[in-house]
């Protein structure tokens, strides 16, 4: 028997793409949101050393101390106070998860962003509570006429991701600023998920919770060092709120991976510039060869392009037409209402984004993009 909450829960655009690319032989894989460089040795060698000395047991609820600290001033270096109390998550997702039980009942409402993340709307889906968007289109900025078309009575909490998976928007002080006092004058909560922080390319991140310290930061280790099968994240922010969503863990995820909790105690010593510096170079490849033909908004983080299929085609109809090509992506309609662009995730070696460019170059001859959706 199947519960009517799971029946009405939809496969993911992103995992069926990422079961494709398992079916398929050698195929220019740009669909999975996963890095493409391994674990660096410093932090691979922590985790075996954790294994091998026996700490493969329980920790404490929120996680381990020591790596709760590093957390904390990892928090204070790039928002400029220390949050009030920080956990250990099971992923940004187990961290979304105990956020949404902690915050939100059934029939409470969530805005989120137009483009979103999947997990952001299922995950409401499955828990009983409604969602409102608030639209970002066509160049993914944030804008106080679009968060008032959205809000109503029964709105709680405001969602923020930068930089954003799928369009690697990172928004500006200005706009978070205008967030910030839009959630105050409603009343909403606020939940930051900025799981990409370590990859911004043209400046340093601004952070919500500089301006609204009560916001709840969500973070992890997946994306930045290489380990998404670890599936181990953070919260940081009001201590009320890190209690609660302590206590659910108590009674879901019991505690993070303990292994790759002292693996990330070493990771947050480590300079990964040259990782962040590499994915800017793979950005401004695609955008000097693609922006004519396709005219994407340019990315100011993360690791993903969003640009709009060509002209009379959806999303999902050219993705279709790039598997003739061995090429996989994810169409705009995983991630939106609207089904006009498509998510090319370039966390790949330059050669395999080369051949992704000569064949996106090639579906486009004779063609002209649609430009950004209006």
């Amino acid at each position: 028997m199947i519960s009517k909450r799971a029946a009405r829960l939809r496969p993911s655009g992103i995992r069926k793409m990422f079961e494709r690319a398992a079916q398929m032989p050698d195929p220019l894989d740009f669909s999975i949101g996963q890095p493409h460089f391994e674990v660096p040795a410093p932090v691979a060698d922590a985790a075996v050393d954790a294994i091998r000395r026996g700490d493969n047991r329980y920790t404490v609820t929120e996680g381990l101390p020591e790596l709760n600290a590093k957390i904390a001033a990892h928090h204070k270096a790039r928002i400029g106070h220390a949050p009030e109390r920080t956990m250990v998550t099971g992923g940004v997702s187990g961290g979304l998860t105990l956020a949404y039980l902690a915050m939100l009942d059934p029939g409470d409402e969530l805005l989120l962003p137009d483009p979103y993340f999947p997990v952001y709307r299922e995950l409401a889906e499955v828990l009983g509570i409604e969602v409102s968007h608030y639209d970002l289109y066509p160049d993914f900025r944030l804008r106080r006429e679009a968060l008032e078309a959205a809000v109503s009575p029964r709105s709680k909490v405001l969602l923020l991701n930068a930089p954003a998976n799928p369009t690697g928007a990172v928004y500006t002080a200005d706009e978070l600023r205008m967030a910030a006092d839009f959630a105050e004058e409603h009343g909403l909560a606020i939940i930051s998920d900025e799981i990409y922080d370590g990859f911004v390319f043209d400046g340093p991140l601004p952070s919500v919770a500089t301006i609204a310290p009560n916001s709840l930061v969500l973070g992890g280790f997946s994306k930045t060092y290489g380990v998404p099968g670890w599936r181990l994240g953070w919260a940081a922010g009001p201590d009320e709120c890190i209690a609660a969503m302590t206590k659910l863990q108590m009674f879901t995820f019991v505690c993070g991976n303990v292994p790759a909790q002292h693996a990330a105690i070493a990771a947050l010593d480590l300079d990964l510039s040259h990782l962040r510096d590499e994915f800017r170079q793979k950005r401004d490849r695609l955008m000097q060869a693609l922006a004519d033909p396709y005219g994407p908004v340019e990315p100011g983080g993360a690791f993903y392009l969003f640009p709009p299929a060509p002209a009379g085609t959806t999303g999902t109809e050219f993705v279709e037409r790039a598997l003739n090509h061995k090429m996989l992506m994810v169409p705009g309609a995983a991630f939106s209402r609207r089904d006009t662009h498509f998510r090319l995730s370039y966390a790949v070696h330059d050669d395999v984004l080369e051949k992704g460019i000569e064949v996106l170059l090639r579906m486009t001859r004779g063609k002209t993009a649609t430009g950004p959706a209006s």
